[in-house]
């Protein structure tokens, strides 16, 4: 019998998920079927309800939806608990658990691109579910000083309340940087001629990713290029956390190759 996995959001149309996802259960010989699942906020409870109900075994959770889902969970693992972010849901034995397999997936990313993020320092672009991610990793790995940008520095998350968040109009004032990241999805499809920051605010760096993996080179990425820095687009990242939820939902381990011979076929 065919399983039913998925994602939930706001705004699907161009996922790369469900081929993400189609691919992995080729290579695991699992007989699934990866749908999206386009959910607005006021009926989001009520969708995990029916998604349960439905005998859905797991869906990734995606924009707006990775911090909103935690209370309509039945239980979180730790690493989401420490984070406060939810991307992954394991509908098991009449419950809900939620995970968070951007955290892994941001990591397999830095291995793969040889970024050393002990005693370094990064800039953070974005306050929202992915960047709580990417923030617990820095601070989990040895980042010497991590500063956040915000177009809102006055919010009220407690989350931020340990670290320095500026806002982007005052980025020109900060001095050298090892590593920014774009946590925002500002330049992403349709929207590709947008980007994040300025181009001589990125010149202060070393490396820039991009959690943007649509299109694979966005204009944040070709600025970083014209400047010399080392640009890693965000799709092996994609592919990592899809993996990882994978191997939640079906109690598999995934070779490291499946990853890398997946990520290329996205980047061709």
């Amino acid at each position: 019998m065919e399983k039913l996995y998925g994602l939930l959001g706001e705004k699907l149309g161009h996922s790369l998920s469900p081929q993400i996802h189609s691919m992995l259960f080729d290579a695991l010989n699992i007989d699934a079927y990866y749908h999206l699942f386009e959910i607005k906020k006021e009926n989001l409870r009520d969708a995990l309800y029916g998604l349960k109900a439905l005998n859905v075994r797991g869906v990734n959770v995606t924009i707006p939806y990775k911090v909103d889902v935690i209370e309509y969970l039945d239980d979180i693992s730790e690493e989401a608990k420490k984070i406060g972010a939810v991307n992954t849901i394991h509908f098991i034995n009449d419950k809900s658990i939620g995970y968070n397999t951007d955290y892994y997936g941001f990591g397999i990313l830095l291995e793969k691109y040889g970024v050393n993020i002990k005693n370094s320092k990064a800039v953070v672009l974005g306050t929202g579910g992915a960047s709580k991610a990417i923030v617990q990793y820095l601070s989990d790995n040895g980042a010497k000083e991590i500063t956040l940008v915000s177009r809102n520095i006055y919010n009220n998350k407690e989350w931020l309340k340990n670290f320095r968040v500026i806002s982007y109009d005052r980025l020109h004032a900060l001095g050298y940087n090892d590593i920014v990241i774009n946590c925002t999805p500002c330049g992403m499809y349709p929207y590709i001629s947008d980007c994040p920051i300025r181009m001589h605010d990125i010149y202060k760096f070393r490396v820039a990713i991009d959690l943007v993996y649509n299109p694979s080179e966005t204009v944040f990425l070709s600025y970083a290029k014209h400047l010399g820095l080392k640009a890693i687009s965000g799709s092996y990242m994609l592919v990592g956390q899809a993996a990882k939820a994978q191997e939640i939902w079906n109690s598999v381990k995934i070779k490291p190759e499946i990853i890398e011979y997946i990520d290329r076929q996205f980047n061709i």
